[in-house]
C-alpha cells in the first residue's frame, strides 16, 4: 500500500466522522502520510488530526481518537496509535506490505511516475552556462517529465560540448508530446511556467570523474551547498553514498540470479523487521513529486541512499543457508529485495546515472 492509498483511507475516515456528526469540518483534499518521526511508531503517520483541530473546535488528540476508532475498523491495519499532540501512527498488515511490493514490481521503473499522460504543465527551465547548473537542470527536467510535465531547458549561453558528451546533460530534449524543438506542446488551457535553476557553482571540473560519479558529485549536495570535486565519488567503500546505492542495487540483482539458480523466484508476502525499507519504498512517489515541485534532485539522491541503507540489512537473509529449503519467507524477502533494486535503478535513471547489475 502506498502513501497515496493510505491518504485516501484516512480521508475516508474523516468523511465518515463528518457524516456521522462527530466532526464538523470540511474534508480536506489530501492527508499527508509519511514515515513516523521521532516519538512515533508503526509504518506510517499522519498529522491530519492537528490539521483539522481548529476547524473542529476540539483538541487535536480528541480528533485523533475519533479518527482512530474508524481506522481500526480497516482490515489493512494491525494497530493505530495516537502519539504526541495528536499524530496518528498506522501499522500495516503483512498483506498491505505485499501489496506495495506487488505494485512496485508491476510498474517497474515507472513506479512513482505520473499514472497517466501529460499533466498539462509546460515548464521552461532556465539555467546559466555553468556545468553544475546545466546538470541540475537536466536532472530536474527528467523528474518533471516523470510527473507528466512537458519541459524545455534553456541555457543562458552556450554549454560546453563535453557537458553533454561526458556528463549526459541534454538542454534540448523535451518531454512527451513536444511537437517542435522551439516550443513545448501543452494541454489546452494550460500556461507556461518559468523556472530558473541556479545552484552554487562547481568549484572544479567534474569531467575527470566520468558521467555517473560526475553527475552524483553535482546532484547529491543541496543547491546551496558547494559540491566536492573530485571528492571520493570514485572510491568503492561505505563512506561513498553513490557506491552504497549502486552496490545495494547490484546485490539485489545478484540475489535474483542466485535464487533462479536455486529454483525459486520472488513472491510478495509479509516480511518481518523490514519496516524501515517498506516505509522508504512507499515514500518514493512522494519524494519524486516533491523533487519535481521543489526542483531539488538532491532530495531524490538522499532518498536513494535511505533506500539502500534500509535494504542492506535484509539482503543476507534472502537466500536459504546450508541444507535449508526455499520457503515462502525467502520468496517474500526476495520480492522485497527486487522491489528495492527496482526503486534504486529507477531513481538513478532519473538522475541520469547508470545502475549496473554487476559491481
Amino acid at each position: 500500500m502506498t502513501p497515496a492509498e493510505l491518504s485516501h483511507t484516512v480521508l475516508h475516515a474523516v468523511r465518515r466522522a463528518v457524516d456521522e456528526g462527530e466532526l464538523s469540518v470540511t474534508v480536506p483534499e489530501r492527508a499527508v502520510v509519511a514515515p513516523p518521526g521521532p516519538g512515533g511508531c508503526g509504518d506510517y503517520a499522519t498529522n491530519v488530526a492537528l490539521q483539522l483541530a481548529r476547524a473542529a473546535g476540539r483538541p487535536p488528540r480528541d480528533v485523533a481518537e475519533i479518527l482512530r476508532a474508524r481506522l481500526l475498523g480497516e482490515q489493512r491495519f494491525t494497530d493505530v496509535v495516537v502519539t504526541g499532540p495528536g499524530f496518528l501512527n498506522l501499522s500495516l498488515r503483512g498483506t498491505a506490505s505485499a501489496g506495495l511490493v506487488e505494485e512496485i514490481l508491476r510498474r517497474g521503473g515507472q513506479y512513482g511516475h505520473a499514472a497517466t499522460g501529460c499533466s498539462g504543465a509546460a515548464v521552461r527551465l532556465r539555467c546559466p552556462a555553468e556545468v553544475r547548473a546545466v546538470v541540475v537542470a537536466d536532472a530536474v527536467a527528467r523528474v518533471l517529465r516523470s510527473q507528466g510535465d512537458v519541459v524545455r531547458v534553456e541555457c543562458e549561453g552556450r554549454p560546453a560540448a563535453e557537458w553533454e558528451s561526458v556528463l549526459g546533460a541534454d538542454v534540448t530534449t523535451r518531454g512527451p508530446g513536444s511537437a517542435d524543438r522551439g516550443v513545448p506542446t501543452r494541454a489546452p488551457g494550460s500556461a507556461d511556467r518559468g523556472v530558473t535553476v541556479r545552484p552554487v557553482p562547481a568549484p572544479g571540473d567534474p569531467l575527470s570523474l566520468g558521467r555517473d560519479a560526475g553527475r552524483w558529485a553535482l546532484l547529491h549536495p543541496a543547491a546551496h551547498d558547494r559540491p566536492r570535486i573530485p571528492g571520493d565519488h570514485l572510491v568503492q567503500r561505505e563512506s561513498n553514498p553513490l557506491f552504497r546505492v549502486r552496490y545495494a542495487h547490484a546485490r539485489t540483482r545478484a540475489l535474483l540470479r542466485n535464487a533462479a539458480d536455486l529454483g525459486f523466484h520472488p513472491e510478495p508476502g509479509p516480511v518481518r523487521e523490514a519496516e524501515a525499507l517498506l516505509a522508504a519504498l512507499g515514500d518514493h512517489p512522494r519524494v519524486l513529486a516533491a523533487t519535481a515541485t521543489q526542483h531539488t534532485p538532491d532530495r531524490l539522491a538522499r532518498h536513494l541512499v535511505t533506500v539502500a541503507d534500509a535494504a542492506m540489512p535484509l539482503l543476507p537473509a534472502v537466500l536459504p543457508l546450508g541444507e535449508e529449503k526455499p520457503s515462502a519467507a525467502h520468496r517474500a524477502r526476495l520480492a522485497l529485495a527486487e522491489a528495492a533494486g527496482t526503486v534504486l535503478a529507477g531513481g538513478l535513471s532519473l538522475l541520469g546515472i547508470d545502475a549496473p547489475d554487476h559491481l
